[in-house]
């Protein structure tokens, strides 16, 4: 079984299999995730060693798993190879330097792939500031769709608690009233 685990997250069969071939062999495992949803449960569910993210993904883009990833210390410290057809489409979102993760520009050769995973694996291990009153991550495991659904839970419940509020209002009037 390998010991290492490499998530490939791209939209194009091509590419994934393109990056599948050009790394070198070795004792690790190649898993494929063809939108951003499937990499994120990918990456919270095999705990991968390296991450290949595609910028642009049907589902949920690889800027908003970027985003993911960046809110989760356990997560950060996985080396980032974040890949694009045109480097424009990322900066826009993410300023220039990346300093905690790797770009490569599709097309790409094999020595580009390599050198790319190398820049990654060392800026990982850059320590991050912590940002003070930063937003709390999700509990592992949870998806966007189960966040969602509990705050229709919560709200469902406030306006329940609202209701038996104004029911319990009335009633203390009516009792008020009767006693007086």
């Amino acid at each position: 079984m390998a010991s290492h685990k490499i998530l490939v997250i791209d939209d194009s069969r091509v590419i994934r299999a393109r990056v599948r071939d050009m790394l070198p062999k070795g004792n690790f495992e190649v898993i494929e995730a063809a939108d951003g949803i499937e990499g994120i449960d990918a990456i919270r569910t095999q705990k991968p060693n390296l991450i290949m993210l595609d910028f642009l993904l049907p589902r949920m883009s690889g800027f908003e798993v970027f985003q993911e990833i960046q809110t989760k210390p356990e997560l950060q410290s996985i080396p980032l190879v974040m890949m694009s057809g045109r480097r424009e489409e990322l900066t826009e979102k993410i300023k220039e330097p990346f300093e905690y993760f790797e770009f490569i520009e599709k097309p790409f050769e094999q020595k580009d792939l390599i050198c790319a995973i190398k820049g990654a694996m060392v800026k990982a291990r850059k320590p991050r500031p912590q940002k003070a009153g930063a937003a709390p991550s999700l509990v592992s495991g949870e998806t966007v769709a189960e966040m969602a659904a509990l705050k229709q839970q919560v709200n469902t419940l406030a306006k329940e608690v609202a209701a038996l509020r104004t029911q319990n209002n009335k009633i203390l009037a009516f009792i008020k009233k009767k006693l007086a």
